[in-house]
């Protein structure tokens, strides 16, 4: 029997291996939470699929997401950048990652770490959505709102509260796998 999934990542052997290995987990190490506020800033105005297909470009070019190295790119190192395929070439979404890189580190030297940041504003524990179906999803939420507001005042940038919730859904500290989907139980089951 078809395992039941999350309507949105269709048949894309690529959607479906994100959706069940990655999407909606847990995570708490801050190489990760790192990877994918760039990723997500990146998917801006984009599909999911877009910045999926060019995620190992990612990879390769901003240094594995260290954040520590890309804090200190230069703007050549930026314009460079633009000029590979094998990344979304916006210069602003390119520029962010930098700014977004000395952000972070700015937030783990006054948190110990990004991952107790963000999971102070939930208590530590995800929150467990029970949804239905796709169409009940939430574009941004109040929680997604403050958490904008908060990365926005911290210097953050493409963090608005709608790629802020996607993050949310991305990182497991919002569960939206609707109800019926396998990866609902599991993934509420990995919470600490």
């Amino acid at each position: 029997m078809q395992k039941q999934r999350c309507q949105w990542c269709g048949e894309d052997p690529l959607y479906v291996r994100y959706h069940d290995e990655e999407w909606g987990v847990p995570t708490y190490d801050d190489a990760t939470l790192f990877e994918f506020l760039i990723l997500e800033g990146a998917q801006a105005g984009l599909a999911w699929i877009t910045v999926l297909r060019k995620r190992e470009g990612y990879r390769a070019l901003f240094d594995q997401f260290d954040p520590h190295k890309i804090a200190y790119y230069s703007d050549a190192k930026l314009a460079a950048l633009r000029l590979d395929a094998g990344i979304i070439r916006n210069r602003l979404k390119i520029n962010s990652a930098r700014q977004n890189a000395r952000a972070f580190l700015a937030v783990q030297a006054e948190w110990g770490s990004f991952s107790r940041y963000l999971w102070h504003f939930v208590g530590g524990k995800p929150v467990i959505n029970e949804v239905k179906s796709v169409a009940d999803v939430a574009a941004k939420t109040p929680l997604s709102d403050k958490i904008s507001k908060d990365l926005k005042a911290r210097g953050f940038n493409f963090v608005g509260s709608t790629i802020v919730y996607a993050y949310l859904q991305a990182t497991g500290v919002v569960n939206d796998h609707t109800s019926d989907c396998f990866r609902h139980q599991e993934c509420s089951q990995l919470s600490p």
